[in-house]
């Protein structure tokens, strides 16, 4: 879950000037407005940063968004396909001014490799958990878990980097039992024996009966993220199968 914006600057600049605005900067803009979850953080920041663009503003608003851009997970390619794109159609003279200011931003991530899992992790309002080691001998590559509820009903967040994915198997119950998948960001995959894979993306729900034989994980060249519902059954256990073949699953785009 992201951390509560809190914002002082309206009142430790016009508190006493302009009291109204004050409020209306700190407790509703960012008070209110910018803690809204309807979209995620990483999103808002690009919108605002789009928005200050093309209305040619490049002060230290700019500068303070872009910042922020970064902190979220925006990386260093993105910005500048970001910028690009919006530059077509809010003047090319504004992007070359944000292109200024956001080569000083990022100047550090030329040579740094980017933190994928940190940048995965700002997408999502889930925790990305930590490695899945006691699971490990079922997965291909490597994956994280974050457990978000045990009671009632069992809920992790499940994690997979590139090219992850975890062995076919099976969710045995005598009643009732199954899996419910939630796709919460980038793309994957859910395969059942003896059909095609199923392509998930983030809102993506999969519902998965017991006694059916299955994989799921990410796609070859993205992270992926699903949340993974234990529906209730009677003598319920997991019945772990062979690998995915490599040959199948590379084909998968």
């Amino acid at each position: 879950m992201m951390e509560k914006i809190v914002q002082t600057a309206g009142r430790n600049s016009l508190g006493e000037f302009a009291p109204d605005f004050a409020h209306f900067n700190d407790d509703i803009l960012f008070g209110e407005n910018w803690n809204n979850q309807d979209i995620d953080h990483k999103t808002r920041c690009i919108i605002t940063v789009v928005a200050l663009m093309s209305s040619g503003i490049t002060d230290s608003s700019l500068k303070y968004h872009l910042e922020n851009a970064k902190k979220a997970g925006v990386t260093r390619k993105e910005i500048a396909a970001i910028i690009t794109h919006a530059a077509f159609y809010v003047g090319w003279s504004k992007g070359l001014a944000v292109f200024n200011m956001a080569k000083e931003i990022w100047a550090d991530d030329a040579a740094a490799p980017v933190d994928a899992r940190a940048a995965h992790a700002a997408e999502m309002i889930f925790p990305i958990g930590e490695p899945n080691d006691a699971y490990a001998q079922y997965f291909v590559g490597q994956s994280y878990l974050a457990p978000v509820c045990s009671s009632q009903v069992g809920i992790s967040n499940v994690t997979f980097e590139p090219g992850c994915r975890n062995n076919w198997h099976i969710h045995h119950a005598d009643k009732g039992g199954g899996q419910i998948l939630i796709c919460v960001a980038r793309c994957g995959y859910y395969q059942e024996w003896g059909k095609d894979a199923v392509e998930m993306k983030p809102g993506d729900c999969i519902n998965i009966p017991a006694g059916v034989k299955h994989w799921h994980g990410a796609a070859p060249d993205s992270w992926f993220s699903h949340l993974a519902v234990e529906v209730p059954g009677e003598n319920g256990s997991n019945e772990w199968l062979e690998p995915v073949d490599d040959s199948q699953y590379c084909i998968l785009k």
